[in-house]
């Protein structure tokens, strides 16, 4: 059934198919939202919120800087110490999320195409706490 087809109709669909292959597709991040420029594959990242498997240039990254014990307990450390000026080890963390996690939690936000395009909109600025309209817990 599907070799009945008449010449020109053959050539009205390679026709068709020619004209939607030489339109190019439309981007909307420059980068295809990777940073592999010229690497055929890279390296799977494990998502630190949700364990989803991620490409390495595709994955949000943030060093998370914590101190190793809350403020109150710190300055019972500070007060029972020899030492006055005994510094507490801060903790170190890379994490690593995947878009939706770092939507969902904040890290990144979306941005309209105009902020997408500028060199403005480039620059990681985290916005403030308290912003927006809902009134949080």
């Amino acid at each position: 059934f599907w070799l009945k087809v008449s010449q020109t109709q053959a050539q009205c669909w390679l026709s068709t198919c020619e004209a939607h292959s030489s339109r190019a597709m439309p981007s909307k991040r420059r980068n295809n939202g990777r940073s592999k420029h010229g690497r055929g594959h890279t390296a799977i990242v494990r998502c630190s919120n949700c364990a989803r498997c991620v490409p390495k240039d595709k994955a949000i990254k943030r060093f998370q800087v914590r101190n190793m014990v809350d403020a109150s307990s710190q300055r019972d450390i500070r007060e029972a110490s020899v030492y006055s000026t005994f510094m507490l080890p801060k903790l170190y963390m890379k994490m690593i999320y995947c878009v939706s996690c770092a939507i969902h939690g904040r890290v990144v936000r979306v941005r309209n195409k105009v902020l997408r395009a500028s060199p403005e909109g480039r620059i990681y600025k985290p916005a403030g706490k308290g912003g927006g309209k809902g009134e949080g817990k």
